[in-house]
């Protein structure tokens, strides 16, 4: 288990006895490794499920109990900070690191999914996607100035909903996070008001309650009457909580859901290389989701690669080539086959590692 550096108390991913043996490095030195991660929260639903169904797919008499995952959810920011002081084996973020800060800090980096935040709410009669929320109003309950669901401003998106005279709570990270990126890129892109607080992992909020990390934040929206929080899909859907439609690119209104997010991804220039993203934000495609982001993992650069990372690239190889519908069905979207294809060009050509294509059926329906 890693040791705790931060003033943090963490959501953790502690999975006993992960078969990370049989390695799919093709110079073999993926062998049974304990592998440490931490960072995003957004991602944190997904690693979950993919670890158990790893476990199941690479359990052995002789490999049982011989490794685990430790993976903290400890928010983009500080999941950075532990991959480059090497108190893990890799960080998780959505906020990429630049070409400069790879090479300061000796890592590389690798899209491994691509998801949504949405825009959770605790009312009562309202169903998930009928109620709708546009950046503006969304930066002026943020910013204070939006302070009850009878708004006449939200009224007229809703005239057909019964909202409550209630004060609106709204809530966010505490802790710096990759969703608060993405959420704050939104606002201050579609709101001039905002623009002054501007886009980060952590911003000087005008106003909201704190909360760490996205169950942090998805627990105390469904426990707070007329609350609203910004949290992963999969996160709103294990804690029940309704998500908004909101205001696309294109000027309609649309549910989040993975279609919606994949159609904020199918027009992206990912260019020639997979250490980058372009952003997912806002973007203009019909029936895209406007907060659309995309998460990293960093490990060290240093080659070979061997021992941890190799096993944690091969966690990921598995991840792309048999995780398609656990990501799906949580509310993801998963790489698509020539982002898959440039990623592992870049653990050959950075990371000095050639994954195995796995021979079974998997992701894309590959045979």
């Amino acid at each position: 288990m890693i040791r705790q550096t931060l003033n943090l108390r963490p959501a953790r991913l502690a999975v006993a006895a992960l078969a990370l043996a049989g390695a799919l490095m093709a110079d073999g030195s993926a062998q049974a490794q304990n592998v440490a991660g931490a960072g995003s929260t957004f991602v944190q639903p997904l690693l979950n499920r993919w670890s158990q169904d790893y476990l199941r797919s690479q359990w052995t008499a002789e490999s049982q109990g011989s490794a685990g995952l430790d993976y903290e959810a400890v928010g983009s920011q500080a999941g950075v900070m532990r991959i480059k002081d090497r108190a893990v084996d890799f960080g998780a973020t959505e906020v990429p690191l630049s070409a400069d800060e790879l090479k300061q800090y000796g890592v590389a980096q690798f899209p491994v999914v691509i998801g949504g935040i949405v825009a959770a709410v605790n009312l009562p009669g309202v169903e998930a996607g009928k109620l709708k929320l546009d950046g503006a109003l969304l930066a002026d309950i943020y910013l204070g100035k939006l302070k009850r669901w009878s708004d006449p401003a939200i009224k007229a998106l809703n005239p057909d909903l019964n909202l409550p005279e209630a004060e609106i709570v709204a809530v966010r990270r505490a802790d710096g996070s990759g969703s608060t990126f993405a959420f704050t890129t939104f606002l201050a892109g579609v709101s001039p008001a905002w623009k002054p607080v501007g886009a980060g992992l952590n911003v000087k909020w005008p106003a909201g309650t704190a909360a760490k990390g996205n169950d942090g934040v998805a627990e105390t929206v469904k426990k707070t009457p007329n609350a609203i929080g910004y949290v992963d899909l999969a996160t709103a859907r294990r804690a029940g909580l309704v998500a908004a439609s909101l205001k696309t690119g294109a000027g309609g209104f649309v549910a989040p859901s993975p279609e919606s997010f994949q159609a904020a991804a199918a027009g992206a220039d990912w260019g020639a290389k997979s250490d980058t993203a372009p952003s997912l934000i806002n973007v203009r495609g019909e029936g895209a989701y406007p907060i659309v982001t995309t998460t990293f993992v960093v490990v060290p650069s240093a080659k070979p690669s061997s021992g941890r990372t190799a096993a944690v690239l091969d966690f990921f190889n598995w991840g792309f080539e048999r995780g398609v519908v656990q990501a799906t069905g949580l509310g993801y979207v998963p790489l698509p086959p020539a982002l898959v294809a440039k990623v592992r060009d870049h653990w050959r050509d950075t990371l000095g590692a050639t994954p195995t294509i796995l021979p079974q059926p998997g992701l894309f329906g590959r045979s």
